[in-house]
């Protein structure tokens, strides 16, 4: 354990660099517990937060640049996989969008404390055209705080621990395991709530060759077509001004505000841009709480739609 403990003192700044960069990267591994084993490790001396800090700096801003110049050239499809691999089921493309749409690269400065959505804001402030210089600023400012808050988070615990040189040397001894049982415990934490989130989601998804079944059997037989809603972005919808034949955009917020307007009598479909139907979901069961109960998310959004390959109609822009 100490040879162990040992080589990861001697490579603890390439070990923070590697991590953070790899869970900025889009990884869903938590760098959190790493930063605060690194900030106790210097209260022994074994590390310098002066260096461990600007490690996590560059990690932060070569992770998010990366994503940042993918968003601005490849947008949605750029979400999409994001949205694919992200356990955080609360947190969803549309909210990411709205918050940069309203508050601009000011957004940046405390993403990195909302699990997902730091990952989430460096494409979407892309996408959103937020020009480089300003984006780096906001990025830069806003990752020497989180790496800051958790730095010395850990080296506040690691003073507090020296004043027992019992228990800080049990601590040493028991370094490593701590930080893998705090990585696999945040790790399940967020494995569960995403499973628990699809569990909700069970029996709710309505596939998309059922809901062309249901538009063919309106039309045929002159009845009300299903009530669809695109719950899409208007960043979304600039490179793809495409919808479901019939339906109307609104704004989840909006929809939920004017639920009045949503018909009772029907079949209600929501769809959004992301695949994993995040805001769809959320939106269907928000709806059925306040009695819309006939509403259902479509399974794999616009994206499942077009796969299909099932016709589409052209908006204005």
């Amino acid at each position: 354990m100490k040879t162990v403990l040992g080589l990861l003192v001697v490579h603890a700044y390439s070990l923070l660099f590697v991590w953070v960069l790899i869970e900025q990267g889009g990884i869903p591994v938590p760098s959190v517990p790493v930063m605060l084993a690194a900030g106790t490790m210097s209260a022994a001396h074994k590390l310098h937060i002066a260096y461990a800090l600007p490690v996590i700096v560059l990690a932060c801003v070569l992770s998010d640049s990366a994503w940042y110049f993918l968003g601005r050239h490849y947008g949605t499809r750029v979400l999409n996989v994001l949205c694919r691999f992200s356990l955080e089921a609360a947190t969803c493309v549309e909210k990411t969008q709205s918050r940069v749409a309203r508050q601009g690269a000011i957004t940046l400065l405390f993403a990195k404390f909302v699990p997902g959505f730091s990952t989430m804001a460096p494409p979407i402030a892309g996408q959103a055209k937020v020009s480089y210089p300003k984006f780096l600023l906001y990025d830069v400012v806003g990752s020497i705080g989180w790496a800051s808050a958790w730095l010395f988070a850990g080296r506040f615990f690691g003073d507090l621990a020296k004043r027992s040189s019992e228990f800080f040397t049990v601590l040493e001894h028991f370094a490593i395991g701590l930080i893998v049982v705090m990585v696999v415990g945040v790790i399940i934490y967020r494995l569960y709530k995403k499973q628990r989130f699809l569990y909700d989601l069970r029996g709710l998804r309505l596939e998309p060759e059922q809901l062309l079944a249901m538009m063919d059997d309106a039309k045929r037989e002159h009845l009300p077509a299903p009530f669809i809603v695109d719950l899409r972005h208007p960043l979304d919808v600039l490179p793809d001004p495409r919808i479901l034949p019939g339906a109307v955009r609104i704004g989840p917020s909006e929809l939920k505000q004017r639920n009045q307007l949503i018909p009772r009598d029907r079949d209600v479909v929501v769809y959004c841009t992301c695949p994993s139907e995040e805001t769809s979901a959320k939106v269907a069961m928000d709806l059925r709480r306040i009695g819309v109960m006939r509403v259902r998310p479509l399974r794999g959004g616009l994206q499942g739609w077009k796969d299909a390959g099932y016709p589409m109609e052209t908006i204005a822009a």
